[in-house]
């Protein structure tokens, strides 16, 4: 199979240094978009469009009426414009900024008509294939959510590609909710009025707070600060600070009681002269697919064929959208890497063409198990 053969699988990972190179900052994949846009041309797909959100669609058409297949990897990165893009290649890997989330993933959605074409398999139903903006960060899901409103309930399944991860099936969304928190006081000069309350004094004490609570193991939960901003000068009282809260759990319940909790910590905090506030800033919902689900088993058959050990496991992706409305959906990498979403990212060569071999045989099977 010519997915096997050294030559293609190096071509592949070739293209992924290609879109690598092209930035791609959530809320600015136009650039990616556009190379995506015309290599879907040239791969001669059909219905090759751009739609109201920024996504790139474009259909490999199947033998018969059968529901379609949709195959989606994500565009956007995140890091900022202006980032170094500088890629270096040893024997084993290849390091850089955003080479496997989100690269490999769309050069592993472009060589699916290529394998396809190769193998001369005859498609049960049409074979979409998604290169969608804003999974990261607070783009919120935002792509895959006009993916999913298009095709609804339609399709066997939406198969979501990441660059790493090899070996995961990822079948259960975490539930995320992001909040900004404020606080305001009314500031001054650090020496003539002393004692009166600083915005960052406030907001650290919040964090100390916000730290301090009890986390459960199981379900497993999350808490995290991820940026913390404020001031005017080293000798003012601040008037304003704020941060950005991430909040993660496997179960929406236990997601919940977090969340009220976080309120009543912010709320608290608010006295005369000290004003404290949150706001929702993004929200992605919780989602899971059976561990015996027909597509679940048949990732763990193919991860196992391939010489890999299938791990079942819950993430934050573009398959939580689906999920949350109860649509099949899996998540699932082409190679082995570490450090996602630092300078230092890297993926690691060799395993890529089991990845490959993965998405083939996980793509070509599904019409056999989602009847």
């Amino acid at each position: 199979m010519i997915f096997l053969q050294p030559n293609f699988v190096k071509s592949v990972i070739e293209l992924a240094c290609t879109i690598q190179q092209i930035p791609g900052p959530t809320f600015l994949e136009t650039e990616r978009a556009a190379f995506m846009f015309e290599q879907f041309k040239s791969l001669g797909l059909l219905d090759v469009t751009l739609d109201s959100a920024g996504n790139v669609l474009g259909r490999l058409p199947g033998a018969s009426n059968a529901r379609p297949l949709v195959v989606s990897a994500h565009l956007d990165t995140v890091h900022p414009l202006g980032t170094s893009l500088d890629l270096q290649h040893f024997e084993d890997r290849i390091v850089g900024p955003s080479i496997g989330d989100n690269s490999l993933g769309l050069a592993g959605l472009l060589a699916l008509p290529r394998m396809v074409a190769a193998r001369q398999f005859s498609l049960p139903g049409d074979l979409w294939l998604v290169a969608n903006v804003a999974e990261e960060g607070l783009g919120n899901l935002k792509g895959m959510q006009a993916v999913v409103d298009r095709f609804g309930s339609g399709p066997i399944a939406y198969l979501v590609l990441e660059g790493m991860g090899l070996g995961n099936v990822l079948h259960r969304g975490l539930g995320v909710e992001r909040y900004k928190v404020s606080v305001h006081t009314p500031g001054g000069h650090s020496w003539a009025d002393f004692g009166q309350p600083s915005a960052i004094h406030e907001l650290c004490a919040l964090v100390n707070r916000l730290t301090s609570l009890p986390l459960p193991h199981h379900p497993c939960t999350s808490l995290n600060v991820g940026m913390i901003q404020g001031g005017t000068s080293v000798n003012t009282i601040a008037d304003r600070a704020w941060l950005e809260l991430d909040l993660r759990s496997e179960d929406s319940q236990t997601l919940m009681h977090l969340v009220n909790q976080v309120h009543e910590v912010v709320r608290s905090a608010s006295r005369p002269d000290v004003q404290a506030s949150l706001v929702l800033i993004g929200k992605r919902q919780a989602g899971s697919l059976s561990t015996t689900h027909p597509l679940v088993e048949l990732a763990r058959q193919v991860i196992t064929q391939i010489g890999m050990q299938p791990h079942l496991d819950t993430a934050s992706t573009d398959a939580n959208l689906p999920l949350s409305r109860k649509y099949p959906s899996i998540c699932i990498g082409l190679t082995l890497g570490n450090n996602a979403h630092s300078k230092d990212e890297f993926i690691l060569t060799a395993p890529v063409e089991d990845g490959l071999r993965q998405l083939y045989e996980l793509v070509t099977r599904a019409w056999e198990v989602m009847r």
